[in-house]
């Protein structure tokens, strides 16, 4: 199938785009920058000449893009906790969402594919995660675009269309353009400080999350959602693991849930005066702090997907880091020479 691709030059997005090429699907790219095209996807030039250049909050680009293509996957989305783009963020992804995967349905595509996130279904209290529960209240405005185009997508899925939806964890993984928010955290661990806490992180490798929506868009019938995710580890699992990989040890410190949320409650009050792109928020320390896990299971059995294990993503992706110069090499211990 030709396949429509948006977010081609982000983590997710390039992926995917590997995913989708070593499946045999033709690919086209709806992108902003052809020179970041050029610098995240050099090895697949050859295959990607056929690109648009344009928004995906631009309808007369976005419907020049999906016209004679059989599918797409809409993998944009902006993300900062910028309170000066606040605004910015809910007309991307909000407006993005309803330009792209509405355009796919006024235009009658096959397969229609939407990037989610588990975090769009996680409400504190509310048990494990399932793609079948509502879209949870949102405070931020970056969560507060996801769901309101959730709401949108689903709409369309209820209307019997052939809407897809993927809702990652953690995307962690090698060969990120722009060091991605999971990255980033598991570079501050190695920079800085490993904080232990209440509740725990669930990742989902970037090549896994690539190979489901690959199976996505050449998946027949109508719609479905599907969560990504991983064994969901407790913060010091997490901790334990990765010393075990590298046996250099990382400097931890325990912190209570309870502070945390309080420290981002403060943050939320700071963010009022002094901006800043942090994810010290009192959303951002709930889900660090109260995260209860996503069930995987229907991805697993209807796709027959299964995820690699955690200590393999948090290997390749410590490796890659070095390569890419972001951390020194003893930062990683013995990994570095395996």
């Amino acid at each position: 199938m030709r396949v429509l691709v948006t977010g081609a030059t982000g983590f997710v997005g390039s992926h995917s785009v590997r995913a989708l090429l070593a499946a045999g699907h033709r690919v086209r790219l709806l992108i902003r920058s052809p020179e970041k095209l050029a610098r995240v996807l050099p090895a697949e030039a050859a295959q990607l000449d056929d690109v648009v250049v344009g928004d995906v909050t631009d309808a007369a680009v976005v419907d020049q893009a999906l016209r004679g293509c059989e599918a797409v996957l809409h993998a944009a989305g902006l993300v900062t906790f910028a309170a000066a783009r606040a605004r910015e963020v809910l007309d991307t992804n909000r407006l993005g969402a309803r330009r792209v995967v509405g355009g796919a349905v006024r235009e009658g595509l096959q397969s229609i594919v939407y990037v989610s996130s588990a975090g769009a279904l996680f409400a504190p209290g509310r048990g494990t995660i399932r793609p079948e529960q509502p879209v949870a209240p949102a405070r931020s405005a970056y969560a507060r675009s996801k769901a309101d185009a959730e709401r949108f997508v689903r709409d369309l899925q209820e209307r019997g269309h052939p809407v897809r939806i993927s809702y990652p964890c953690g995307v962690l993984g090698p060969d990120d353009p722009g060091m991605s928010e999971a990255n980033h955290m598991l570079y501050t661990f190695y920079r800085d400080l490993f904080v232990v806490t209440s509740a725990g992180f669930q990742l989902v490798d970037v090549r896994d999350l690539a190979s489901l929506h690959a199976r996505l868009v050449a998946l027949d019938g109508g719609p479905g959602r599907y969560l990504a995710g991983a064994e969901n580890l407790s913060w010091r699992e997490l901790a334990d693991r990765l010393d075990a990989l590298t046996q250099a040890p990382l400097r931890r410190l325990s912190v209570p849930g309870g502070m945390l949320r309080a420290a981002g409650k403060v943050g939320d009050v700071i963010k009022r005066m002094v901006d800043f792109n942090f994810p010290l928020t009192a959303e951002s320390m709930e889900f660090a702090t109260r995260w209860p896990g996503a069930d995987a299971s229907r991805t697993r059995e209807e796709l027959g997907l299964d995820f690699r294990p955690a200590e393999e993503t948090l290997a390749d992706t410590l490796r890659w880091m070095v390569r890419a110069g972001h951390l020194p090499a003893e930062k990683i211990g013995r990994l570095a020479h395996c």
